[in-house]
């Protein structure tokens, strides 16, 4: 602990945010690929209604993986802050907090998920062609969902507990397993897509072994302790954890919603277009996390410690970065929608006609999400969760549920690709507003130096 706080304290917030980031950002870019290569197999190898099946049924990843984050990134900044205190033990006593949480909310969650799975999967969006390919893949992911919550809290801790690498490698290990347990239980064994849900569970628990690791290094803070059940703890872990709740909650929804309205408006055709969509948007929304995921542990620390200059550094270092990683991502999609087509065997005119449009207009919302997704980070990370709340909820509810409603409505089917851009715009010029007219401050005046 002592090195970390050193390093904390006196690196230069560039650097620091560089020795957070790399990590990352390559862990983010190796799930990314696995991801992307997930959705390769189950095209090639099980077919279009296959891919469109395990899009439909994607929104589970996003219910556990809200979970996780609503306990990891909750009780990892209380962690940070009570670092940057120079209170270790604390520190371990959120932490063994938050393990018995993700234990007992998960099992209820996931109890009440398998008891109503067809259900759950008409919700998601199922149409009756579809309909075993959603059941198969849903069912095996819920199973087993309490390894994916564990997992992805063990990763958040242990990067705030100052060893990003290992979190990296967990990763990592995670994902190459996974691509190798896909490629055979797809095309060797012919499992089809719950080969692809029995190659991610494997690869999750693997995963999670290497990161258990981390225990038995000497200089470790993070561990386990005998302490008395602190009935407020939950309610502050779930308090600072809301914000990343919301924005994997509501991702969930959002892609309920979009499913429901191609359906409607575009038939089957828009189904496969958006999984298309879908697939690099959960790919591409993998690095914007990276960026949220290196700022967090550095400003909730800098919380902590009272370090004004550096925290505003770190903003701006943050802000800077999530735009510019979003607008590498527009260019990639004005000049490689061919590409990422072709990636997914898509050979029906329609739908690749279809699809090209959608890429160009969705991906415009990659210019505005990128600085949205970091200033959530930073707020919750400094425990001012009605305004990262706030920002998620403009984005995905309050502005993206109406315009899905109403562009289509008024100006036909291409306008549901709009939808994303536009929400997202619009919640940047808000912020813009609410810093302007001093509604809401960027850095708060109680932090110190």
């Amino acid at each position: 602990m002592e090195t970390n706080h050193s390093v904390m304290q006196t690196m230069q917030p560039g650097k620091l945010f560089m020795k957070y980031l790399i990590p990352s950002l390559f862990g983010m870019l190796l799930m990314a690929i696995n991801l992307l290569i997930d959705g390769l197999f189950v095209s090639h190898g099980v077919g279009e209604q296959a891919l469109a099946g395990v899009n439909i049924a994607s929104p589970i990843y996003s219910i556990i993986f809200s979970i996780s984050l609503l306990i990891g990134m909750g009780g990892a900044t209380l962690y940070s802050i009570a670092l940057g205190k120079n209170n270790p033990r604390r520190a371990q006593e959120i932490f063994t907090h938050a393990l018995i949480l993700a234990v007992v909310t998960t099992g209820l969650i996931i109890g009440l998920c398998l008891l109503f799975e067809q259900q759950l999967a008409y919700l998601f969006g199922a149409t009756d062609p579809i309909m075993p390919y959603v059941v198969d893949f849903l069912h095996i992911i819920l199973v087993f969902g309490l390894v994916y919550v564990l997992e992805n809290i063990l990763s958040i801790f242990i990067r705030n507990d100052g060893n990003p690498t290992l979190a990296m490698i967990g990763l990592a290990v995670t994902s190459v397993v996974n691509i190798i347990l896909n490629y055979i239980f797809i095309f060797v064994f012919h499992w089809g897509v719950k080969g692809s849900a029995y190659a991610t569970v494997i690869g999750t628990v693997i995963g999670t072994v290497v990161l258990l690791i981390h225990f038995l290094t000497p200089k470790k803070q993070l561990r386990v302790v005998r302490t008395k059940l602190d009935l407020s703890m939950p309610g502050n872990i779930f308090i600072i954890g809301f914000p990343s709740f919301i924005v994997e909650g509501t991702a969930a929804v959002m892609i309920i919603a979009f499913n429901i309205t191609f359906s409607h408006y575009a038939g089957e055709t828009g189904l496969v277009a958006y999984s298309v969509v879908n697939y690099m948007h959960v790919v591409f929304l993998m690095f914007f996390i990276g960026i949220g995921a290196a700022v967090q542990p550095i400003t909730s620390y800098y919380y902590g410690a009272r370090l004004n200059r550096r925290m505003k550094e770190i903003i701006r270092i943050g802000l800077s970065t999530g735009f510019g990683l979003g607008a590498a991502v527009f260019i990639f999609g004005l000049v490689g929608k061919g590409l990422i087509i072709n990636m997914f065997g898509i050979d029906v005119p329609q739908i690749v006609a279809y699809t090209r449009i959608g890429i160009v207009y969705y991906f415009a919302g990659y210019l505005f999400l990128g600085i949205n997704m970091v200033l959530v980070q930073f707020y919750q990370s400094i425990a001012k969760t009605r305004i990262a709340t706030w920002v998620t909820l403009c984005r995905s509810l309050i502005l993206f549920i109406p315009l899905l409603w109403i562009m289509p409505s008024l100006f036909g089917v291409n306008a549901i690709w709009l939808v994303f851009p536009v929400a997202e715009g619009l919640t940047v010029l808000l912020i813009y507003l609410a810093l302007k007219f001093k509604w809401i401050e960027l850095v708060p005046k109680e932090i110190g130096k």
